[in-house]
């Protein structure tokens, strides 16, 4: 198989120098080139076309964020992943670059004096997500049949959906962006949701959102009662929970090890709707990669509940919905644009069918009397 080839683009030297020596060392991976800000690597795109770029936030001459722009205009598909800071500004930046078309970020290691830790954090975070956006095998013709029978239609439960949980990971904040804003303010349930990211990030992604939807957005916190209509994300660097309290049901977050490699991961959360809502669940998962969501979507569908996950054309990266698809776990695909009104047609539905099997209940009852 071929090398992935990748461009790495930051203004330190010790940086390039670190990342370029780090990703060499991986047989599946060939560091093509360095540039120390945006011209100069535009320029070495042109020369040597690489499979993937890193490129930085901060830079002179030109940044990563007008850098970014210029290659969206030439390389519309070259996958791009930001290497940015662990900070307020940094965050805020690579929300900026997502949402130019950026395909993923990493963080930079908080301690660059420590070579070990920082080379570390390079292995655990950017080269798994550099694998699975730049590699250079070419696609199975779309032609061949899927691997297994995945959709196993079920009978619709009769259940009223109590609850949305959305899971996502990779491409998952411009996804969350084409969901969120397009949910209905009188939604009758409230949301929650796990997006991989750390701490800083989510707040201000969860800002974000709450300024482009009608349905208010927050990040959790322990101990918030869960009321229809508004939405929660998990904190960075905390799983996040629903428990019962009294009638109501409430928000906990803890400090659990990593699933997956993430805290807050997805299946902690799914575990526990599946216990507190039973067969009351809508779940979604939606682009990332990695299989984060899996064992949590079986639990979801074994209490009676109903997963959906978006569709591999519009995923940035087909592994979390791909490998719950393949578990045989999903109820239904939809691509990005239709899981917004999908997912109030069933919230909607759901009711209506909870009223009607009420109705005829009450009928029944009125003729036995």
């Amino acid at each position: 198989m071929a090398r992935i080839r990748i461009l790495v683009v930051d203004d330190s030297v010790v940086i390039r120098k670190l990342l370029c020596e780090t990703l060499s060392r991986d047989p599946e991976l060939e560091v093509v080139a360095s540039a120390q800000d945006g011209r100069i690597a535009l320029s070495k795109i042109q020369q040597l076309h690489p499979d993937l770029v890193t490129l930085d936030v901060e830079m002179p001459v030109m940044n990563g964020l007008e850098a970014l722009k210029e290659l969206r205009k030439l390389y519309p598909k070259l996958p791009v992943i930001m290497f940015s800071t662990l900070t307020e500004r940094g965050a805020s930046a690579t929300l900026d670059a997502l949402s130019l078309g950026a395909s993923d970020y990493a963080t930079k290691p908080s301690n660059t004096g420590s070579p070990e830790l920082a080379i570390e954090a390079i292995r655990a975070q950017l080269i798994p997500k550099i694998k699975a956006l730049g590699s250079a095998a070419p696609p199975a013709p779309k032609t061949l049949p899927p691997p297994v029978p995945a959709i196993r239609v079920r009978p619709r439960s009769k259940q009223p959906i109590e609850i949305v949980a959305i899971g996502t990971s990779t491409g998952g904040p411009n996804a969350l962006a084409e969901v969120l804003p397009h949910l209905p303010k009188d939604l009758p349930v409230p949301i929650v949701l796990v997006q991989h990211m750390p701490p800083i990030f989510t707040r201000l992604l969860a800002e974000r959102l709450a300024a482009q939807s009608a349905i208010p957005v927050a990040e959790a916190s322990a101990g918030v009662t869960l009321v229809p209509g508004q939405a929660w994300i998990a904190p960075g660097n905390y799983h996040m929970t629903v428990v019962r309290a009294g009638l109501s049901r409430r928000l906990e977050l803890n400090q659990n090890p990593p699933e997956h490699s993430c805290r807050p991961a997805v299946d902690p959360l799914f575990r526990s709707v599946a216990e507190v809502f039973r067969a009351n669940v809508l779940a979604v998962i939606m682009t990332g990669m990695g299989s984060d969501g899996v064992l949590g979507c079986r639990q979801i569908r074994e209490a009676g509940g109903e997963v959906i996950i978006q569709d591999e054309a519009t995923s940035v990266v087909w592994g979390m919905p791909g490998l719950v698809y393949t578990a045989g776990q999903a109820d239904a695909v939809y691509p990005l644009d239709q899981l917004a009104p999908e997912i109030a047609r069933r919230v909607q539905q759901s009711r209506i069918r909870q009223a009607a099997a009420s109705s005829a209940g009450a009928g029944m009852e009125s003729r036995a009397k």
